[in-house]
C-alpha cells in the first residue's frame, strides 16, 4: 500500500489582474455562506428535535402520574 503524504499541501492565488479583489472572492463567499446555512439548519433541526423529545418526555411523564 502506499504511504500517504502526512500534510496537504493547499496553494493560494491571487485575483487576475483583470479582476477586482472583490470579484475574486465572490466564489468562496458563496461558498461560505451556502455552508452557514447549512449549518444553520442543522442546528436548527437538533434544537426542535431536542425540544420535542422533551415534550414527548414530559407527556409521558404526565400520563404514567397518579391521579389525585
Amino acid at each position: 500500500m502506499a504511504r500517504k503524504p502526512d500534510r496537504i499541501r493547499i496553494e493560494v492565488f491571487g485575483p487576475a489582474e483583470a479582476e477586482t479583489a472583490e470579484d475574486a472572492f465572490r466564489p468562496s463567499d458563496d461558498a461560505i455562506q451556502s455552508l452557514a446555512r447549512l449549518i444553520g439548519r442543522q442546528m436548527a433541526r437538533e434544537q426542535f428535535e431536542r425540544a420535542r423529545a422533551l415534550e414527548r418526555k414530559q407527556a409521558r411523564q404526565n400520563r404514567s402520574s397518579p391521579m389525585r
